[in-house]
């Protein structure tokens, strides 16, 4: 199947936008206090009833049809891993696999990201791996404020720890992100170009087949420091 059509985001906005360092340094400084919906606190009860507390925790957060969560899991059989994403009817889309193939330590939920990040952090949970896909890059300057690195949420993000990898296609986002952990954890975090052998996503391997460049950033928030890209997920 060919993607050549797939494009890069298009965008007026060609670096880090002006305002992040100050957006990000507000969101450090003051608590995020939005009340946390019900029915994500249901979701979170539910991705956690058949944990045994014993697995580590790995986070796909906006997995979309979870073919990366599915991924995921299979190359870590000792985590419990929970795909989370806003969007039931892509998380009810038919799987690579079929039931009795798909492996036993996932799960999926439909819940918003701002409060399931929170309700880790509240229930004192710390992830073993976290990642977040080819998140939607809001590529308009004027939506600065809609990228996860600039939202009043950022800050649950590097404070859940573990090893966190974020990939896009867009450049820009990928400075961005790394430019708003840098500011958190106090250090340069770098980031740069991959090439996606086994893609994880339905997007990445649109991207990589229409021959876009991807960006990946690998970071152990537990040591504090960036980690060497490993070839396994």
């Amino acid at each position: 199947m060919s993607y050549a059509n797939s494009r890069i985001p298009q965008s007026a906005q060609s670096g880090v936008h002006e305002r992040l360092e100050a957006v990000v340094r507000k969101h450090l400084a003051e608590p995020f206090r939005k009340p946390i919906a019900p029915y994500n606190r249901e979701a979170f009860d539910a991705a956690l009833a058949d944990w045994n507390r014993a697995a580590p925790l790995i986070l796909d957060a906006g997995c979309g049809v979870g073919h990366s969560t599915i991924q995921i899991a299979r190359a870590h059989p000792e985590h419990w891993v929970i795909g989370v994403d806003q969007s039931q009817d892509r998380l009810e889309r038919k799987k690579p696999y079929p039931d009795a193939l798909m492996p036993r330590n996932l799960v999926f939920v439909r819940a918003d990201l701002v409060d399931f990040w929170r309700l880790l952090d509240e229930a004192d949970l710390r992830l073993a791996r976290h990642y977040i896909l080819y998140p939607n890059p809001w590529p308009k300057i004027g939506h600065l404020a809609r990228r996860w690195h600039a939202h009043p949420v950022f800050p649950f993000i590097p404070r859940l720890g573990g090893v966190l990898e974020c990939r896009s296609n867009w450049d820009v986002y990928m400075h961005e992100m790394a430019t708003a952990l840098s500011i958190a954890l106090g250090h340069d975090v770098p980031w740069g170009a991959f090439e996606a052998e086994v893609p994880l996503t339905p997007f990445e391997r649109k991207y990589r087949d229409s021959g876009q460049t991807l960006y990946r950033l690998t970071l152990d928030l537990d040591a504090a420091r960036p980690v060497a890209h490993p070839r396994e997920i």
